[in-house]
């Protein structure tokens, strides 16, 4: 089966195709990256921009051509929640499927956390042992911790950069002291308490971060360039983050888009992702962590590749489910159902 996953985040739409074969890992064929910036179009009270909405809408158009003339038989398009948590989603889905015919699934924090968990265990294997992964996306931060695939506890808590940048620290830099001091013990004290279901779990043996927030944060504090391949050895270190967290405050975000590792769309809120990623380490006890190039796309074809694996598509035929090619939109039944194919079906999914 070739698949493709169109992840919508708070920076960018993100297409990866991969063939699915049983008995071995996604081979990616192909892939589409565009920019839509929601962090930075969202206002104080939750509403994405209309230029964002057009943005996001240009996005999906191009990823479905792509998608289609790459022969991929379903796609699963599903947006984070920079979309999912905004005040005029309703808007912001109806014209997407309006101009795309293509409509936009939700899952919850903790089936991001669920899916980016296995696409960890999926990199690192079972030599990993009891392993805490830790992911920073636009709106919130999810945990998930475990021995085996599917992790043991699986959490999702409001502490994205971009969210926490739009609602604690002021538009422009440099930003004081003071704010940053309150946004820390905000974050701690949230964290804190996120803790207590992590308490009854056994002491992990590895600890990952799978984002791009870790992985800039990584390279800003030395971890090897991109161009070192997904091989690299890579690890954030608690300490160096820490001596970095008053230089990220006192400098605008144009002066951190020219530090190694932070690029200018993610400038504005690396001051927020790098005080959630200290805190997160301090509380937790974590002094570094792995950084995992699998997140949560790759959790989506590893999960489709399970299915597969269990429940093989006799027959890529000409119709799905009862549905003709040309149909825009199939449901499945279940979160995990087993997939069909067709040219080009996308995959609606009740993950909400």
């Amino acid at each position: 089966m070739r698949l493709g996953v169109l992840d919508i985040g708070s920076q960018s739409a993100h297409l990866g195709i991969a063939d699915l074969t049983p008995g071995g890992p996604p081979e990616p064929v192909t892939s589409l990256k565009r920019p839509v910036r929601l962090a930075e179009s969202t206002d104080r009270q939750g509403v994405i921009e209309q230029e964002a909405i057009k943005r996001v809408v240009a996005a999906v158009t191009e990823a479905a051509a792509v998608a289609e003339a790459h022969g991929v038989d379903t796609m699963v398009p599903f947006a984070t929640s920079a979309i999912r948590d905004a005040a005029n989603r309703p808007t912001v889905l109806a014209e997407v499927e309006d101009a795309t015919g293509i409509r936009l699934t939700f899952m919850t924090g903790e089936e991001e956390a669920r899916l980016t968990f296995l696409a960890a265990r999926g990199w690192y294997g079972w030599s990993a042992g009891e392993m805490l992964l830790l992911d920073i996306g636009g709106g919130s931060l999810e945990l998930a911790c475990g021995s085996r695939a599917e992790p043991a506890v699986a959490l999702s808590v409001p502490l994205g950069a971009g969210r926490l940048t739009r609602h604690h620290l002021p538009e422009t830099g440099p930003v004081k002291k003071g704010d940053v001091k309150a946004l820390r013990q905000f974050v701690r004290s949230v964290i804190s308490e996120t803790a207590e279901g992590l308490r009854d779990q056994p002491e992990p043996r590895t600890h990952v971060g799978s984002s791009r927030t870790f992985a800039q944060l990584a390279r800003l504090t030395g971890a090897p360039k991109a161009k070192a391949g997904p091989y690299a050895e890579r690890v954030l270190d608690r300490d160096r983050l820490a001596a970095w967290v008053p230089r990220l405050a006192a400098r605008s975000a144009a002066e951190r888009a020219r530090l190694r590792g932070i690029s200018a769309a993610r400038a504005h809120q690396a001051l927020a992702g790098a005080v959630v990623a200290e805190a997160a380490m301090d509380v937790l006890g974590i002094e570094q962590l792995r950084i995992c190039p699998w997140a949560l796309r790759e959790g989506v074809l590893l999960d489709r590749l399970r299915e597969l694996e269990t429940h093989p598509v006799p027959n890529l035929s000409r119709e799905v489910a009862g549905v003709p090619v040309g149909a825009s939109v199939m449901a499945l039944p279940t979160a995990r159902g087993r997939y069909g194919s067709g040219r080009l079906q996308t995959a609606t999914i009740p993950w909400t």
